[in-house]
């Protein structure tokens, strides 16, 4: 429950909320309803944050399935439930209204969203994905709406922010019912964008049904999350249904790499007119980057459209990936706030170049200190750790020392691939325990470990994060780079015995006091 003034995006006034008739949810869902008739306002998944008048929705889970929780849930003030009929068996003599469907994950963003009051029609959504670059480009779209006079919300891995107002996040894109909570905040606060990152979980999962982005921006496509996709195909055509199923009004692709290449020609084979690709490695595409480096660390990009409008602008943000991220933003809004995406207004991309473009994203690529520097950031996938590591050597004087491990129940096929980066752009590795879960920390190393082998000499294997934290910082000197990658923003690490505090920040500017 939300305590008066704190923020919560997910919980909405009810109030103003009307009623829905649960009759209609379950015609919009080709569900069933059992039992006497209802209305609902809002919707939750948790049966903890019933406030009163919700539709609960109780999915199936890996270990316990959310029906069992329905009796709290009506006992908190829920009016109805949606479930499928492993869900219904749990449900004795319902006093509510039971709606009963056969995919409870895929039905829940359409059910959520007219408890919701279908928030999402009264505003302009911003949509990210890839597997790289997701977070930062959702950062640089709200700071340059802002520029053109547009206060945005936020939703994505680090926090959920609605106008000045925030709260840490806990995953990439939330469950439906959630999303469609922050929509309703959203519309509350009278903002008119809201901004989110798309994960492959999401679209997979249905988190973002049954939502209709004004644009939709495609980063990359690397190596990542093959352990709930099992093959990059499936990875792939995930993340294109944001694009392919009509998920979004207009789309901007990087066809820097072959899966965007890919993703263009797809579209423009099914008779879509209504996207723009954009290139930064000189490939042939609508839009063109050109980045150029300064002696500062920072960049310069050159933007030229079809149409011969031109832009430039200084990106002070290090490392071409964050000039591209830039690049990304910067087209996807003059895609978006223009007339068509082949009728650019260039007024509106003038006003976004007119001055030099930065933001600060926690976890990415921040710097904590200098003499030695030292950088804390997300890089997890060999794509994201090869750019890092490449965008550090040219202003690392001295030693490029790497502070890593791999992640716990994830893509079991990506740690010998981690390693092997580590030992061919790093100086020196220290390999240690990222997040663990519940998997053995010791055997997770040794598979790192394994792409390591061929640089002896290069590397140490230190169990505790904070212990390899520490040595890699007492061992640095004054040029060196330590930087500290894989967790970012996490304050709490995922181990074998539970969560436990551990932000790599905290940790570092520790291990510099005791430097001085």
């Amino acid at each position: 429950m939300t305590l008066e003034n704190e923020f919560n995006p997910f919980e909405p006034d009810l109030q103003a909320l009307a009623w829905v008739d649960t009759a209609a949810i379950a015609d919009a869902v080709g569900g069933t309803r059992h039992g006497p008739a209802g209305q609902v306002r809002g919707a939750v998944i948790d049966n903890r944050d019933v406030r009163g008048g919700e539709l609960f929705i109780a999915m199936p889970g890996l270990h316990v399935h959310g029906a069992k929780f329905t009796p709290d849930a009506i006992s908190r003030g829920a009016e109805a439930v949606l479930t499928d009929a492993a869900g219904l068996d749990l449900v004795d003599n319902p006093e509510v209204p039971v709606i009963t469907v056969p995919d409870v994950p895929h039905a829940a963003g359409r059910a959520a969203a007219m408890a919701w009051g279908n928030p999402a029609n009264h505003l302009r959504l911003w949509g990210v994905t890839g597997t790289n670059g997701k977070t930062t480009t959702t950062y640089l779209l709200r700071h340059l709406l802002h520029r053109v006079g547009k206060l945005a919300a936020l939703v994505g891995t680090v926090e959920v922010a609605i106008g000045k107002r925030s709260v840490p996040s806990n995953i990439t894109t939330p469950q439906a019912a959630q999303v469609q909570a922050i929509a309703a905040s959203t519309v509350a606060a009278h903002l008119e964008d809201l901004v989110l990152e798309v994960s492959s979980h999401a679209l997979g999962l249905g988190r973002v049904d049954p939502l209709r982005f004004r644009v939709a921006g495609f980063c990359n496509l690397t190596h990542d999350h093959l352990d709930f996709h099992h093959s990059m195909e499936d990875y792939f055509q995930t993340k294109a249904s944001l694009f392919i199923e009509r998920r979004s009004d207009r789309q901007v692709i990087i066809v820097d790499d072959d899966w965007g290449r890919r993703l263009a020609e797809q579209l423009e084979r099914m008779g879509q007119h209504d996207f723009v690709t954009l290139s930064t490695t000189g490939f042939p595409a609508d839009w063109q980057a050109s980045i150029t480096p300064d002696t500062s660390g920072y960049s310069h990009l050159d933007l030229r459209a079809f149409d011969g409008k031109t832009a430039s602008v200084q990106v002070l943000m290090p490392g071409r990936f964050n000039a591209v991220n830039t690049a990304l933003a910067i087209v996807m809004l003059v895609t978006g706030l223009s007339v068509s995406p082949r009728m650019l207004n260039g007024d509106i991309l003038r006003h976004l170049c007119a001055h030099p473009i930065r933001v600060e994203v926690p976890g990415r690529m921040e710097l904590i200190a200098n003499q030695p520097r030292v950088i804390v950031d997300f890089a997890h996938n060999p794509g994201a750790l090869k750019s890092l590591l490449e965008t550090l050597r040219p202003s690392t004087a001295g030693r490029l020392r790497l502070v890593f491990g791999g992640t716990g129940q994830r893509d079991l096929e990506k740690r010998p691939i981690l390693g092997r980066i580590a030992g061919e752009l790093a100086d020196f590795t220290y390999l240690t325990d990222d997040d663990p879960h519940e998997e053995d920390p010791d055997k997770i190393r040794a598979e790192v470990r394994a792409g390591l082998e061929d640089f002896p000499g290069k590397y140490v294997e230190i169990a505790g994060r904070s212990a390899a934290i520490k040595q890699a910082i007492q061992d640095a000197k004054p040029q060196d780079t330590v930087v500290i990658a894989g967790r970012g923003h996490e304050t709490l690490q995922e181990t074998p015995v539970g969560a436990i505090d551990l932000d790599d920040r905290v940790e570092a500017r520790a291990a510099l006091q005791l430097r001085n």
